[in-house]
């Protein structure tokens, strides 16, 4: 049974938005969230060797994102990353380097035109779960 997320559109929004800038690179980052449906996207910089096809995030701009998160009370909702080139499916290596089971996998695909292509999943033990996102 696939499970259903609704996000808000000023979310999407700036997600796509962010990739939009980037499109000859993977952009990655974490998304919090409260019980209120509160979000705050925290943007990190891909310091990946190939960042066209794959991200890593900068360590030190993810721990401090991590800290902000606790301070406002907030949770982690969700990782995201664009593909620039495919489809927003997960690689294996999106698979393999999952760290975080509990929170959502966003992907945004450049790989289109005009059309939003943002899917989620959660990743465990090796597999994606496809998420159906609502957008609203």
């Amino acid at each position: 049974m696939t499970q259903t997320i609704s996000i808000p559109r000023t979310l999407a929004n700036r997600l796509l938005t962010q990739a939009q800038f980037s499109p000859d690179a993977e952009i990655c980052g974490l998304i919090a969230g409260d019980s209120k449906n509160k979000y705050r996207v925290y943007p990190i910089d891909n310091i990946a060797d190939r960042p066209n096809c794959v991200f890593e995030m900068d360590p030190q701009q993810q721990i401090d994102a991590f800290k902000n998160i606790r301070q406002a009370q907030q949770n982690l909702f969700a990782i995201y990353h664009s593909h620039p080139t495919s489809e927003a499916i997960p690689s294996a290596r999106d698979l393999h380097d999952s760290a975080y089971n509990e929170a959502l996998n966003i992907i945004i695909s450049l790989n289109t035109k005009g059309v939003l292509d943002m899917r989620g999943y959660f990743f465990q033990q090796g597999k994606a779960e496809t998420v159906e996102l609502i957008i609203e």
